[in-house]
This record gives C-alpha cells, sequence and structure tokens, in this order.
C-alpha cells in the first residue's frame, strides 16, 4: 500500500502510525463504520450556508402607503450606501434603479444612483430592458451591495436605467423597482434579490409577507423571513402556486350579488403588489362591471354587495369600499396573455384587504384577512 512506503520515509512503525491515524480519523469515517452515517445525514443536511445562519433574521422594511396607488419602502446599493425609494414588487423580478447615466424626463425628478461613489461596483457590457404594464425601462446589469431592511446582500445584481421612456415613471413616487418574483420572469438572467438572500441563509424562514394599509394611512410592511401575527386576524388559508413565475394562482370564479359574474370555469390570476387595482381580460371584467354598476349607490357605498372571489375553495368578499374608491371602480379591463391564457391580477384593491405571505420553500401563497 502506499502509505507503508511513506511510513519507512519518516521512520514510524505500522503499529504507531494506525494509533496516530485512529486519533485524527474524520467524524464522517468513524459514523460510517458505527452505521450511522445515513441517520446523522438525514437528521443534519448539509447547508453550505450553515456558518452564515447566526446571521439569519425577520426583519421589517415598512412602506409609505402614496394615495392607495403605490407603496414604496427604502433600500440602499453601494458603499457607502445610497438610498432610494424602491417600490416592492411581486409581479416582476428585477432589482433596477435610476442612474447618473439616465436622461429621459422621467428620470429629471429622482434621486440616481452614481457607480463612481461606490467602492464595491462592478460593472458588466450586459444590456437589458423590461416593459411593465405601465412604463418600462432599458439599462445595463452591474454588481454592488444591496441593503434592504438592515439585510445586507453582497454582489447583488442589478440594473442601471439609461432609458425612462414615457411620463409614467416621472410621476411615480418611487426611484426604482424592487422584484421579488420568480428567476425565471428575470430580465437578462438576473439573480432576484431575495434569492440571493435565501441562498445566503440571510433570512430564518424562506418566505416575505405584505400589508398594505388602507386610506394612505400608516403601517404598510414588508416582512422579509418570517410572518407579522399582529397584521392580520384569524387563520392563514394556503393556496399552491400554477406557475413559479410570477406569484400565480388558480381562482375558482368571482360572484357578486349571489351570482356568478367571471371565471365560472375557473381561471389563472397572480398576486401584484405592484398593481393598483383589480384587473382582469376584457370579457370577464365587462360582466364584471356590468353587475355591479347598476347597484352602485355613492351616498351609501356600504349597502352595496361584495364583490366575492374563490380560490382554492375559500371565498374571499372585497367589499364595495375597496373596490369603489371616490365612487369610481378601482377595476380595470386588460388582456395579458400567459400559457394558461389570459391571466387576472389581485393588485392591491385586493391585498389592503388581505395580509399575503409568499412562501418560496413550499411555493404557495398565503392569505389571511388583514387587520
Amino acid at each position: 500500500m502506499k502509505w507503508l512506503v511513506l511510513l519507512a520515509l519518516v521512520g514510524l512503525s505500522e503499529s504507531l502510525f494506525r494509533v496516530q491515524l485512529e486519533k485524527f480519523k474524520p467524524v464522517r469515517m468513524v459514523l460510517e463504520e458505527q452505521g450511522l452515517l445515513d441517520d446523522f445525514l438525514e437528521k443534519n443536511p448539509y447547508n453550505p450556508y450553515s456558518k452564515y445562519q447566526i446571521f439569519a433574521q425577520t426583519v421589517n422594511e415598512p412602506m409609505i402607503n402614496y394615495l392607495d396607488m403605490e407603496y414604496y419602502g427604502i433600500a440602499s446599493i453601494g458603499t457607502p450606501p445610497q438610498s432610494f425609494k424602491m417600490l416592492f414588487d411581486t409581479g416582476s423580478s428585477n432589482l433596477w434603479v435610476a442612474s447618473v447615466y439616465c436622461n429621459s424626463y422621467a428620470c429629471t425628478n429622482h434621486k440616481k444612483y452614481d457607480p463612481s461613489l461606490s467602492s464595491t461596483y462592478v460593472a458588466t457590457n450586459q444590456y437589458m430592458s423590461i416593459q411593465y404594464g405601465t412604463g418600462s425601462m432599458t439599462g445595463f446589469l452591474a454588481y454592488d451591495t444591496v441593503n434592504v431592511a438592515g439585510i445586507n446582500v453582497p454582489k447583488q445584481i442589478f440594473a442601471l436605467s439609461t432609458t425612462e421612456p414615457g411620463n409614467f415613471l416621472h410621476y411615480a413616487p418611487f426611484d426604482g423597482i424592487l422584484g421579488l418574483a420568480f428567476p425565471s420572469l428575470s430580465s437578462g438572467g438576473a439573480t432576484p434579490v431575495f434569492d440571493n438572500m435565501m441562498k445566503q441563509g440571510l433570512v430564518s424562514q424562506d418566505l416575505f409577507s405584505v400589508y398594505l394599509s388602507r386610506e394612505g394611512s400608516t403601517g404598510s410592511m414588508v416582512t422579509f423571513g418570517g410572518i407579522d401575527q399582529s397584521l392580520f386576524t384569524g387563520s392563514i388559508n394556503w393556496v399552491p402556486l400554477t406557475s413559479e413565475t410570477y406569484w400565480q394562482i388558480k381562482i375558482d370564479y368571482l360572484k357578486f350579488n349571489g351570482e356568478v359574474v367571471a371565471c365560472a370555469q375557473g381561471c389563472s390570476a397572480f398576486v401584484d403588489t405592484g398593481t393598483s387595482l383589480l384587473v382582469g381580460p376584457y370579457e370577464g371584467m365587462t360582466s364584471v362591471e356590468r353587475a355591479i354598476y347598476p347597484l352602485i349607490n355613492c351616498d351609501n357605498i356600504a349597502s352595496m354587495p361584495d364583490l366575492i372571489i374563490s380560490i382554492n375553495g375559500v371565498e374571499y368578499p372585497v367589499p364595495a369600499s375597496a373596490y369603489l374608491r371616490n365612487c369610481h371602480m378601482g377595476l380595470q379591463a386588460i388582456n395579458f396573455p400567459s400559457s394558461s391564457g389570459n391571466l387576472w391580477i389581485l393588485g392591491d384593491v385586493f391585498l389592503r384587504e388581505y395580509y399575503s405571505i409568499y412562501d418560496r420553500a413550499n411555493n404557495m401563497v398565503g392569505l389571511a384577512k388583514a387587520v
């Protein structure tokens, strides 16, 4: 054997070498010899990020309610940190921010990221673009340290905008968007922020949750790594995802005044904190609006029927005070095509009523009655 040659070279006896070998046997070898290795590995699975677990946490990031239309919080990029107002968006996956390279009208009234001020900035030559339901941007990808709610994410890929066409983003109260959907939806193959939080063991659970306040009030919150029990009542209903792109689920039906008015055979929808309204395809939403319109009573909205959305066998009432804002419907008809047909979007009109939990470990959405 090869180790016998080594013994001769160093002048050790075989018996003495065996004694020394026993003293320094790896734990894995000892467990394997005793038939305990499989049981040990099952109870203690290998986690390459275990050394980071002392940093795993559950943190809250307060959000500003802007006119019940947009909800944004603060995230920083760079070393030292440059802070920006960010829309936390479950309907997209990329992180991007207005930059000093952007000369579009939309960038003129927003804070811009300046890479020359960051010692941890690393550029790439990769171009990217994103088209949203309203607004768009183009730019290029780079890496830098990102901090969200006190969680430091090193070498996070993000985009610096170079153009932001049109007027929509000019009037938006935020400087950029932090996408919280799945990597498969990400432009340029960029890894989303929350995915890096999970991979690096920076959150105590692989989920985050969102509470949206009403009537412009304070208290809106995104919680990374946990669930805030004080922000909902009753039990959490868990809904399996039908696609891991958006946070996509199945709707059983929509009912109004005791009658099914849309999705009688079921339909697909996604839960989107970045969309202000409740959105549906033209045919279905037109049917909903036709049912509601004759019963609108602006002098007594509380007397109007709820719009019922059934999801995974549970009915979720949306009161008239939610789907009517200043006696205008918070509904919109848009065909949003996908491989599952035209999608519905459960935006803020719905999410103000229901605390939402986004579970990446089990690929489910949790819904509970918001306080």
